[in-house]
């Protein structure tokens, strides 16, 4: 099978300018596929995708938060004050303090909050990268599991870290193909994209009281807690009641629905702009109601000169069946 397949193009001025290659594969509500572009086998690199599988892992290993910083335990967060406290609160609830994270130091993800931190003085710190509310509770798990909480929290072979990877084929239905290091120092696990989208249909359609239905109902109840008011994931979310759904760097994206749909999808060069409007796409072609959906969610717009001059579309296969 090919392994990527054209499913977006940019036109600046009516023209295309760049093409954009990925895989996309869809499940039916039974678990079957319900259709691919590309090769559904293709392993990825799921990156912050794989932040509801981490976090299911941890409340498995003990952790206990509320609701929105559960939520915020899977997020890309923006870095708003609401993100930075709770993640202070999941750190003070276990007894750490800021400088027991390891992740790197980094501005807000959202630009405005980036550029009112730098009018504030204000330096890079690990609070304020995006990842900061995984790695504080991956903390937290490990004070309350009695696993050692320096530094080593990062290592594949600590124990929070082997427990995070033998998890992953409960939810996914197959192992980590590898193992890499992400952005933030954690470990990076690889699967298939298939594998992706059924971990993602497992968590949506978790039994109620189990670790998976625990963050599926954090995240759809406080969507605002895993992106941001203006990120496509957020909104996403707030739009199709029930919906789990994750962004990951280089162009991934993954979502699953309570009746057991789930869509999963990878755009080869790396390209987010790419994503929402191939996600639109495959959610369109699997019947799922968008309509509530704010529309500024799929909308990849080119500019020139200060104004609009062309957008990312989806192509192919996905708006041809």
């Amino acid at each position: 099978m090919i392994s990527y397949e054209l499913v977006a193009h940019t036109r600046r001025n009516g023209q295309v300018e760049s093409q954009h290659f990925g895989a996309v594969v869809a499940l039916e509500r039974d678990g079957s596929i319900a259709f691919s572009v590309g090769d559904p086998n293709t392993v990825v690199f799921p990156r912050s995708s794989m932040k509801p599988l981490q976090a299911t892992a941890m409340v498995e290993a003990g952790l206990s938060l509320p609701p929105h910083l559960l939520a915020l335990a899977c997020a890309s967060h923006d870095g708003r004050p609401e993100h930075l406290d709770a993640a202070r609160e999941i750190l003070t609830s276990a007894g750490l303090e800021e400088s027991s994270l390891c992740n790197l130091n980094d501005y807000p993800l959202d630009d405005d909050e980036h550029e009112r931190a730098i009018r504030d003085g204000r330096k890079r710190t690990s609070l304020q990268m995006n990842c900061s509310g995984k790695h504080a509770s991956m903390l937290a798990t490990c004070v309350t599991a009695g696993w050692p909480s320096d530094s080593s929290y990062l290592s594949p072979d600590h124990p929070l870290q082997r427990h995070i990877t033998a998890m992953i084929p409960s939810l996914a239905g197959e192992p980590a193909a590898f193992i890499g290091v992400d952005g933030c120092g954690a470990p990076a696990h690889a699967l298939s994209l298939i594998g992706l989208a059924r971990a993602f249909r497992s968590i949506a359609t978790a039994p109620t009281g189990s670790a998976a239905y625990q963050v599926s109902q954090a995240m759809t109840t406080h969507p605002l807690m895993v992106g941001g008011p203006t990120r496509d994931v957020t909104r996403l979310m707030q739009g199709v009641p029930g919906l789990v759904a994750k962004d990951g760097a280089e162009a991934v994206f993954a979502v699953g629905l309570a009746d057991g749909r789930a869509v999963a999808l990878k755009i080869s060069d790396g390209a987010n702009r790419a994503r929402p409007p191939v996600m639109r796409a495959a959610l369109e072609r699997l019947g799922v109601a968008i309509e509530n959906v704010d529309p500024a969610t799929w909308d990849s717009p080119v500019w020139g000169h200060g104004r609009r001059v062309g957008l990312c579309e989806a192509v192919g296969p996905l708006v041809t069946f």
